[in-house]
């Protein structure tokens, strides 16, 4: 397959993605302003068709491995692209994600964002923006999930290295929950920016979990190691140089 078909195929994936985010998120509307189960649904329904249509589009297999969380925990991933949202959210069975704000004011997306009790953070602000997070999350979880937090705080490309932030330490304190780390490879396959995508066996892995009460400097040191360390073993299985042992 040459590179302009593999171009051409991904640029038709990621249009027809988006067309079927517009086409689900009107079908399902009427089911989301019943429920906040009806919005889940629309919002599952999507991703299965994402991910079906990945693998017979451009040829990115899913992978899941580890025990998927259904407690009341938080889950911290390792975010690589818009492929780890959709596997998180289609097998965690309610997800609820801490999200830039900017995101709550998209079409359709930020619609159920909402309706679902994302998290919106205004990254600008730090300080204040942690404090109102752990109020909103606080509010939200009157309500049985699993909050999803991103603890570098945005997407990373594989093989960059960047910090992780104290959010998710002030998060695991407030709710004393266990905090269940996730490793991935998925940017090796559907990159954080551009068109191509690459055919392979995209995995996202759940780890054991961190148990709640765990001292804050032990936990993000704990967090940030495995995380690494299992997501480069997973990019290196798949062809990448690992940069940690």
């Amino acid at each position: 397959m040459t590179l302009a078909f593999r171009y051409l195929r991904s640029l038709i994936f990621i249009v027809q993605m988006y067309v079927a985010m517009l086409v689900l998120g009107i079908v399902f509307a009427p089911f989301a302003i019943l429920s906040k189960g009806g919005a889940r649904l629309g919002c599952k329904t999507y991703c299965a068709w994402v991910l079906w249509t990945a693998r017979w589009m451009v040829g990115i297999r899913t992978e899941w491995r580890g025990p998927i969380p259904t407690d009341e925990v938080v889950v911290a991933a390792k975010h690589q692209s818009f492929l780890d949202i959709l596997m998180i959210f289609y097998k965690v069975p309610q997800a609820k994600f801490i999200m830039k704000q900017e995101l709550m004011w998209a079409p359709i997306m930020g619609i159920y964002a909402k309706r679902l009790g994302c998290v919106p953070v205004n990254r600008g602000r730090r300080g204040a923006a942690i404090a109102k997070m752990v109020q909103d999350v606080a509010r939200e979880f009157k309500e049985p999930g699993q909050l999803v937090i991103y603890p570098q705080g945005t997407r990373v490309a594989p093989g960059v290295v960047k910090p992780y932030k104290v959010g998710t330490a002030i998060l695991f304190e407030a709710l004393k929950q266990p905090l269940v780390p996730v490793a991935t490879n998925v940017g090796l396959f559907w990159p954080r920016k551009g068109i191509l995508r690459t055919p392979g066996t995209a995995v996202v892995e759940f780890l054991d979990p961190i148990a709640a009460g765990t001292e804050r400097d032990a936990m993000m040191h704990d967090l940030e190691t495995r995380i690494e360390t299992r997501s480069n073993a997973l990019m290196a299985d798949a062809g990448f140089p690992s940069l940690r042992s």
